[in-house]
């Protein structure tokens, strides 16, 4: 099928202009109705998270939905088949969502189960790749290019699908651990073997592959990491002009990570998780602030990037590939992923009950679609039933999945009991002072509560100079007790400002005996 676009009432030219001069009123006239449908679109879908927030599925449904609605077959009736742009745009969004994971994930829980979460990464995806394509090959009929194609594009965990269910249900660190650095490490060697598979001609040996996946993921890896410390170390010590620059600074930085390993033919997307996740755990000035402009501009890209994907899907095709789309999903979700946390996870002694909710926490989300489209622009044969195939799994076992995963979690006693909320810290450096301005924000479930200011223990060389409560600040007193609500500005010389944001988050966590009863304050930082 030839790519084409025809938007009616919106886009599409009226027929007395079909080629509008450039800069003319028609052509703004046109971009104005293309912004007044964008920004509206983007409001129905900020609207549609608190949804599916109270829901309890994830909110790529909804944006496919509205994807869906604009499309031909709802009332928007947009024509759109072009795969090559979607593809595009597709690993685009999937860098800046990735970026945005790596940035929000803690080094201090993915480093105790690094090894185990890339044992699920590669042998976990070769054990589903296998077994997926065996149930599509013999179940469903599928020739085996074609199953393994869909094989390896469902091997992909989405970490944003997964915790946008289990955001309100504290879970162990290893599990929370373990997902989130699967989901940022499988996308690399499945976006290696899909496009592998899609390429025309025989598949090399696998030993070939094998070797073909271990390289590109070595030099990615390699230079996610050379470029995450180097961005790191640059923005620590050099200051910027304003502080909306470090969050674009940071972004950009990740964006280079991508470049760098494509351009080195290594796995970008594992180069820009890695920069992300160093840049993420560097203790860099202004950090709340750029961890919210990261938040942001990830929820526009699975925005648009869902969107799209539902516009790219043509609904009354589907109908044929609802079985075995549903066939297919049975044997991923019943056999081939818990046989790959099985495989993976058992020699590391990781308890059944916390294997069970991970078997259970593999969800697809976008990044399978975007990867479906790999074989569409390649011309391999079959591939648009493949896509309405995996379209049709994704939505269908992430209605199943999503709203028992909390439940399951309960089940098996791993979300029981609250957690104390970390404390929301910002520096901002005070080059000619030698010192930081730490600015802490005390949430409702801290156990800071309670807490005088003489019982923070500080080093010596940082002090609390001011307290912001019920919207009034005082300077405080050594016996003045701390209430959930406060701000604190805390101000720190050079040599303590690391010690002082420990013992802050160790307080956090820990209440005043920090440090006495258990709470470490060495794995209590960001």
């Amino acid at each position: 099928m030839a790519p084409q676009s025809r938007v009616p009432c919106t886009c599409a030219a009226a027929p007395d202009a079909r080629q509008p001069r450039k800069g003319s009123l028609l052509t703004v006239h046109h971009l104005d109705q293309l912004l007044l449908v964008c920004s509206l679109v983007l409001l129905v879908a900020v609207a549609a998270v608190r949804i599916s927030s109270r829901s309890g599925l994830p909110s790529l449904l909804v944006y496919l939905g509205i994807g869906i609605a604009m499309g031909q077959d709802g009332v928007g009736d947009i024509h759109f088949n072009n795969t090559e742009l979607t593809q595009v745009i597709g690993y685009a969004a999937l860098v800046v969502i990735l970026a945005e994971g790596g940035l929000g994930t803690k080094w201090t829980e993915v480093r105790p189960v690094l090894s185990s979460a890339a044992t699920l990464a590669l042998v976990g995806v070769a054990v589903s790749v296998g077994v997926t394509a065996a149930g599509a090959h013999y179940l469903v009929g599928l020739e085996w290019r074609q199953a393994f194609i869909v094989g390896a594009v469902v091997s992909s965990t989405d970490a944003a699908a997964v915790f946008s269910v289990l955001r309100r249900i504290p879970l162990p660190a290893r599990v929370t651990g373990t997902l989130e650095a699967e989901s940022g490490f499988n996308d690399a060697p499945v976006v290696i073997l899909v496009v592998a598979f899609s390429t025309a001609g025989p598949v090399e040996h696998w030993y070939a592959l094998v070797g073909e996946i271990a390289l590109e993921l070595a030099i990615g890896a390699a230079i996610g990491l050379a470029v995450g410390w180097l961005g790191s170390w640059g923005l620590r010590h050099v200051a910027l002009p304003a502080s909306g620059l470090y969050p674009i600074a940071v972004l950009a930085i990740a964006v280079t990570a991508y470049a760098a390993g494509a351009l080195a033919h290594g796995s970008g997307f594992l180069a820009v998780y890695l920069a992300a996740m160093m840049l993420g755990n560097a203790k860099l000035p202004h950090w709340p602030a750029t961890r919210g402009f990261a938040d942001g501009l990830g929820w526009i890209a699975q925005i648009g990037m869902f969107v799209l994907l539902g516009l790219l899907v043509t609904p009354h095709e589907l109908g044929d590939d609802v079985w075995p789309a549903l066939i297919i999903g049975l044997v991923l979700t019943m056999v081939a992923r818990p046989l790959s946390v099985v495989v993976s996870l058992t020699p590391f002694r990781v308890p059944w009950q916390e294997q069970t909710l991970m078997s259970w926490a593999g969800l697809r989300g976008a990044v399978p679609i975007i990867l479906a489209t790999i074989p569409m622009v390649n011309g391999v044969t079959g591939s648009r039933r493949v896509f309405n195939i995996v379209f049709v799994l994704v939505v269908v076992y992430t209605l199943v999945q999503g709203p028992t995963l909390p439940w399951l979690a309960r089940k098996l006693k791993l979300g029981e009991g609250p957690e104390a909320a970390d404390l929301g810290i910002e520096s901002a450096p005070l080059e000619r002072l030698r010192g930081h301005l730490l600015s802490v924000a005390i949430p409702g479930e801290s156990k800071m509560h309670g807490v005088e200011v003489n019982e923070l223990r500080l080093p010596a060389g940082a002090a609390v100079t001011l307290v912001v409560r019920d919207g009034k600040s005082f300077v405080p007193l050594p016996s003045t007790v701390l209430r959930r609500g406060d701000e604190l500005l805390v101000v720190a010389t050079d040599p303590v400002r690391d010690a002082a944001e420990r013992r802050l988050r160790a307080v956090g966590r820990g209440g005043k005996l920090a440090g006495w009863l258990g709470t470490d304050n060495a794995t209590a930082g960001h």
